[in-house]
């Protein structure tokens, strides 16, 4: 597996991690029917390492609480080859279960971090991110709290989720951040006009979530596709039927591209994204090794320009909303 480097030696920020990562969510909740044998998802976790992924990402929020559990049982015998991503920035009641509100003042930042570092069986969180950016709190604060948390040796790097450009700059002048982790692929591309110039001008690496389009860019959706009970992609408009029917044609273009390379469509979705720039690191997310090792794939395949042109155009044409507005106020951009 290839490696590239989050954020910047110029800024004290560089972390060394596999060009593909594992997002972990799916294996505790969103995607349809969890995994009912915990020992099959570890032997994912653990054979993803076997495989060359150094880089694995989870959240307080993923269950709540039991997809760090799972992180960190998993991962506990190769400690110390690998890199942790977790965040914090939600509310929860004494049950568990979340208020509605948005987290992300000092102290509740020190006590999500506590609670992380005990459910993932830790001494220090590699990449801590703020989940959600709070409008109520001052990014400033929250990263005066990481920033706090690094110097205790409790968190090595600070990371952003779905901050818009103007709070990159305010964050990243109180505590450099090593990363942003935002939604990018050619499902959805708003990072372009402002994020990804601020990022490069900053040092700062992108981390891409649902880089294969919460699974519509692997070419195993299509308008005849039905959702589970518990599948978030039922109450997301794009994934309306008519919107499946008319983002169709971007992935029988990916089809065509992937003929081409003896390649996947889902490798041609991830290529392109590792071809934007050389600190961004795409974790896709899944329960199976096979798919684990397809994606893994799609660091060796080059496009060529007339390739990445035709697939800007189809991309360009994508319809309907990514998330709902409920969803969409969530993020800070």
């Amino acid at each position: 597996m290839q490696h590239r480097t989050l954020g910047s030696a110029a800024n004290g920020t560089a972390l060394d991690v596999s060009a593909l990562g594992l997002g972990c969510m799916g294996m505790s909740q969103s995607y349809g029917p969890n995994p009912g044998d915990r020992g099959e998802m570890i032997a994912v976790l653990r054979g993803a390492v076997e495989r060359g992924v150094t880089f694995f990402d989870t959240a307080e929020v993923y269950g709540p609480f039991v997809n760090e559990e799972l992180v960190g049982e998993a991962l506990a015998p190769v400690r110390d080859q690998v890199v942790i991503a977790t965040k914090f920035g939600f509310t929860f009641d004494a049950d568990g279960k979340q208020t509605g509100r948005l987290g992300s003042r000092p102290e509740e930042v020190r006590a999500a971090v506590e609670g992380s570092l005990r459910r993932l069986g830790t001494d220090v969180i590699d990449l801590c991110y703020q989940h959600r950016v709070n409008p109520d709190v001052p990014i400033e604060e929250t990263a005066g709290a990481v920033r706090d948390l690094i110097a205790a040796g409790k968190v090595k790097h600070f990371g952003l989720s779905e901050a818009g450009a103007a709070t990159i700059r305010r964050a990243h002048a109180v505590q450099p951040v090593t990363a942003l982790q935002s939604e990018y692929s050619l499902w959805h591309r708003a990072l372009e006009a402002e994020v990804l110039p601020t990022l490069s001008e900053l040092g700062v690496g992108l981390v891409p979530f649902s880089p294969l389009g919460k699974g519509f860019l692997t070419g195993t959706v299509d308008a005849a596709t039905s959702f589970s009970p518990g599948d978030v992609r039922a109450g997301i408009p794009r994934f309306t039927e008519a919107n499946r029917a008319a983002n169709q044609a971007l992935v029988d273009l990916l089809h065509r591209v992937a003929a081409s390379r003896g390649a996947t469509p889902a490798q041609v979705a991830l290529a392109w994204l590792l071809a934007r720039q050389p600190w961004i690191v795409p974790i896709p997310g899944t329960r199976r090794l096979a798919r684990l090792e397809e994606n893994n794939g799609a660091a060796a395949v080059e496009l060529g320009e007339p390739d990445l042109d035709e697939l800007e155009v189809a991309a360009s044409r994508v319809q309907g909303a990514r998330y709902s507005e409920q969803m969409e106020r969530m993020t800070g951009l």
